[in-house]
Order: C-alpha cells, then structure tokens, then sequence
C-alpha cells in the first residue's frame, strides 16, 4: 500500500489562512466561504465627559443599531494605534487663540513619538448554504438573476449592503466620524492586520485572487 499523505497538498501558507477573494463592489469582499465582508471607519464621542444619561443614551443607540443582526453574521472591532507626528492646521479668529495654539504645536512637536488611534467595524454575513454554493455567478457578467439560488444569493448580497448602510446610518447619529471604506483603504487595512510593515495598497485593475 502506498501512503500518499506525505505528498498531498498542505495549507502551510499564509494564503491558505486568508479568507479574502475579490472585490465584487466598492469596498465589498467576497470570501471564500461564499461570505461577504464589509469594514467601516468610526471615531466614538468623548465618553470621559459624558453624563450617566448619555452613557445610557449611547448605550441604547448602539443596541438599537446591532440588534437587527441576526444568525451568520460577524462582527469585528479594532483599534488600530500607527505613531504620528502631523499636527492639524487649524485657523483662528483671532491672535491669542493662534499663538495658543502655536505653543500647543511645539509643546506637541517638542516630543519624539505620539500615536494615533483608528477604529474599524467590519461585518461579515454569511449567506444560506443553498445560495453560497453558487457564489461564483457573482463573477459572471450576464448570471441570472432570478428565482433558485443565484436569485437568493444575490438578495442575501442587496441584503447585506442594506443592513450595513441602516447600521452606519445609525452610527452617524452618535459618533463624529462613520464611513465605508473604499477599495484601496480596504486592501491597506486589511494588508495592516497580517503585516507589521504599514503603506498604502492600491486595488489592483482585476481585483481578484487577494490572498496572492
């Protein structure tokens, strides 16, 4: 008996790990488990100041936005913290609150390292097993799109996108900053979370095969 084990393919490698497979519409992934995925930009309020009803304010916004999740959906939050030394330009009405500022700016320059931090919602749904099987019509340009499971899995599609707008729309009522991100920001914040060397990642022409 011959035993091949030795010779069949293992997932050794770092793309056998990522789940990413293309860009199928403006900052949207298709996976490869037939998922989609979908990563947000926010920056909260300063809750260091806020009131014990505001909190509770908050709170119950938040609740009413990620509640309408229901089963197959994932959710993932990160603080991303990259030194930075740019300090805002600003302009001011008058003299005194410019040269304030002035001495904040060498006070802040004056130092050798400060870090920014960015937060990041990403959403990921995955859609009925009857409709994930034919995920690759989405690749197609003239796939049917009506009844059976490539109709299902379109909707599943028009769904997701749906939901994450309702959220974000949601979102912006109590946070100072909610965007989606665009493709290049995507493929440089996801590039982010498996290397430790940070740059800008352009979306290729052909945005397939990202795990390559």
């Amino acid at each position: 008996m011959f035993y091949l084990r030795e010779y069949r393919p293992k997932a050794d490698r770092l793309f056998d790990h990522l789940p990413w497979v293309a860009l199928i519409g403006p900052g949207l992934l298709l996976n490869k488990d037939g998922s989609f995925q979908k990563t947000l930009a926010f920056r909260g309020p300063d809750l260091a100041s806020s009131t014990e009803a505001g909190l509770v304010a908050v709170r119950a916004q938040l609740n009413n936005a990620l509640r309408r999740l229901g089963s197959r959906w994932c959710l993932h939050i990160e603080a991303l913290r990259a030194a930075s030394q740019d300090y805002p330009s600003s302009s001011f009405p008058d003299p005194v609150s410019d040269l304030i500022d002035n001495e904040r700016r060498d006070a802040f320059e004056s130092q050798e390292r400060h870090f920014e931090s960015r937060y990041f919602l990403t959403f990921t749904y995955l859609p009925p097993e009857e409709a994930v099987s034919t995920a690759e019509s989405l690749l197609l340009e003239n796939a049917p799109s009506g009844r059976g499971a490539s109709g299902m899995y379109r909707a599943a599609l028009n769904d997701f996108q749906g939901t994450v707008r309702q959220i974000a729309d949601i979102l912006t009522a109590i946070m100072p900053e909610v965007r989606e991100l665009s493709d290049d920001e995507t493929l440089t914040y996801l590039h982010g979370c498996i290397s430790t060397k940070r740059h800008y990642v352009r979306a290729p022409e052909t945005p397939a095969y990202l795990d390559a």
